[in-house]
């Protein structure tokens, strides 16, 4: 799908604020109502909007401490890369997660109550699985995602 400027100008928007009122949205993209109405319902049928999210304070859900887990597996075979995939994605502790190339293999980002439920789940969620060979734990300090829509190529 080719997007154009109205498109870029609809998405930056609802980056910044997905619960826009349409006629909000229409202003700051200078359209029509009906047209940004149009080309959303568009670009969430072509995929290129995702889904919509809340931003929640973790503390309102008693998390105290958030993490990044460096994970090194023991082979690179696609099996293992999969079944580890598959069970992050069963760990509520795991907030998202990425497959990544370089010095590991997996970047885990994992929210829980404090330090000490933090060693609790290293240990048990990794270092009992066979496919893991290293972690390496860095603890977030804070964290603040970018409202803005990444520059599009020229």
């Amino acid at each position: 799908m080719q997007l154009d400027r109205i498109d870029f100008a609809l998405l930056d928007a609802l980056r910044k604020n997905a619960r826009l009122p349409n006629k909000t949205l229409a202003d700051k993209a200078g359209v029509a109502p009906s047209t940004a109405l149009e080309r959303v319902r568009r670009l969430r049928e072509a995929g290129v909007i995702q889904g919509y999210h809340a931003e929640i304070d973790p503390q309102a859900l008693g998390i105290g401490l958030q993490a990044m887990i460096s994970v090194r597996l023991e082979r690179h075979a696609r099996t293992d890369v999969a079944a580890f995939d598959t069970y992050l994605k069963t760990l509520p502790e795991v907030l998202s997660f990425w497959h990544v190339a370089g010095g590991n293999d997996f970047l885990v980002h994992v929210a829980v109550r404090d330090s000490q439920r933090l060693r609790d789940f290293a240990l048990d969620a990794f270092t009992t699985r066979k496919e893991v060979a290293h972690i390496e734990t860095n603890l977030i300090f804070s964290f603040q995602r970018n409202a803005r829509l990444p520059t599009p190529p020229r």
